[in-house]
């Protein structure tokens, strides 16, 4: 092109939906303008959240065909329907790689390299932050820029980048109260390095930590209320906690009727378990290899209580789903997490030295991963801290149906 569009707003929601969909949703792709206007208005991988009409939608569609930067096909599958594709790949001469990172710039504006690698893992897999820094500079380098990196701002621990294909809200117009955030900064040594972290961490505090949480349930009454769901599920069929810690929550499950079994990455936390709830099931594992049980074709429920919350977010589709695959079929996921837009160090926790990072995460996005590893009958619960216990966290759980 001897020129780079310059694309409105809505132009470049539609074209990002048509990049996104191509890749995700390949069987209904190319698409209706209906299907066009519910992509561009999910609630979920989009910043800001629209609410485009047909029109407007049918309307942006006709501008890009006459730029040459849509087509449009039949579908000759029973009643002969228009449907719509997206042509930039080709004008652009776009790789996999750069595709990719332009789709999610489009839908979601400026981001720092970190996001941009967790938001394209649907689209395309990056290995490294490294390798989407690499490819964000070969978009930034040619003879027409399709990228730039902006002036890094107050609170942002890596600067961002924006697309160059028409005007985009710049970071010093949108609210500094939710400054981009970077969840793979957890995996700047490595993830070896940071399970070796978790590990002595929560091997340093273990007592202490037993101690402080063996009674916590006796103030929390809805999560006992969401337990008591889990333990009449499952019936008398296995459920199994990931990441059990000191083994409260198994406890509760085992004395509400439940198969209850806990597995721990950390074996400080196993003994706690087993010193505390003698009658009890408590193994030393890993959660992203959680196995069926031996006693049955899948497990009723696998909870992760809090056990996430150290993973950077390019890892938790994969965690999600080693932890669907065991599930029997009506089985349960259910998850709780730190909720909101944060990753927060603690160096030290219960008067001992530790090296944490606690990832907070958002529901639209742990709602989105639910859906995508096949669950369904998704339903969710927020609240916000219960200051006179000391919380200064929102808490999210999440609950999931294997089919």
């Amino acid at each position: 092109m001897s020129d780079l569009p310059v694309l409105t707003a809505e132009e470049q929601r539609v074209l990002g939906v048509l990049l996104e969909k191509e890749v995700t949703v390949p069987a209904s792709y190319p698409m209706t303008v209906n299907a066009v206007r519910t992509g561009c208005n999910q609630s979920s991988s989009r910043e800001p959240v629209t609410d485009y009409d047909e029109q407007v939608v049918h309307e942006t569609l006709r501008a890009l065909k006459q730029r040459e930067l849509a087509a449009v096909t039949w579908d000759d599958k029973g009643r002969r329907t228009l449907k719509y594709l997206q042509t930039l790949t080709v004008r652009l001469d776009l790789g996999e790689d750069e595709r990719a990172l332009i789709t999610v710039l489009l839908l979601r504006g400026p981001q720092p390299p970190g996001a941009l690698k967790t938001r394209t893992e649907r689209l395309h897999h990056f290995g490294s932050r490294d390798d989407v820094e690499a490819t964000l500079r070969r978009l930034a380098e040619r003879e027409q820029p399709l990228v730039r990196e902006l002036p890094k701002q107050p609170r942002e621990q890596d600067a961002r980048w924006v697309h160059l294909l028409g005007p985009v809200e710049s970071p010093e117009t949108q609210s500094a109260a939710a400054p981009a955030v970077d969840r793979e900064v957890v995996l700047s040594d490595g993830a070896d390095v940071r399970d070796a972290k978790v590990r002595a961490s929560y091997g340093a505090i273990a007592t202490p930590y037993a101690d402080a949480m063996v009674a916590e349930l006796d103030g929390l009454l809805f999560e006992r209320w969401l337990l008591d769901r889990v333990a009449a599920h499952a019936g008398t069929d296995p459920v199994v906690e990931v990441g059990c810690g000191p083994g409260h929550v198994t406890a509760y499950l085992a004395e509400a009727g439940a198969d209850a079994t806990g597995i721990d990455l950390t074996p400080e936390m196993i003994e706690e378990a087993r010193r505390r709830f003698p009658d009890g099931v408590y193994e030393v594992g890993d959660l992203r290899t959680l196995m069926r049980p031996i006693n049955g074709s899948g497990w009723a429920a696998v909870l992760g209580w809090y056990s996430l919350i150290h993973l950077a977010a390019s890892e938790l589709p994969g965690a999600i789903e080693a932890l669907v695959r065991p599930l029997r079929s009506d089985g349960w996921l259910v998850l709780g997490m730190h909720s909101g837009a944060e990753v927060r160090h603690h160096g030290s926790w219960f008067e001992r030295d530790v090296d944490l990072d606690f990832v907070f995460n958002e529901r639209e996005a742990v709602v989105s991963l639910m859906e995508a590893a096949g669950l369904t009958d998704v339903e969710w619960y927020q609240r916000g801290p219960m200051t006179s216990r000391g919380e200064t966290t929102e808490r999210l759980y999440v609950i999931g149906r294997k089919p």
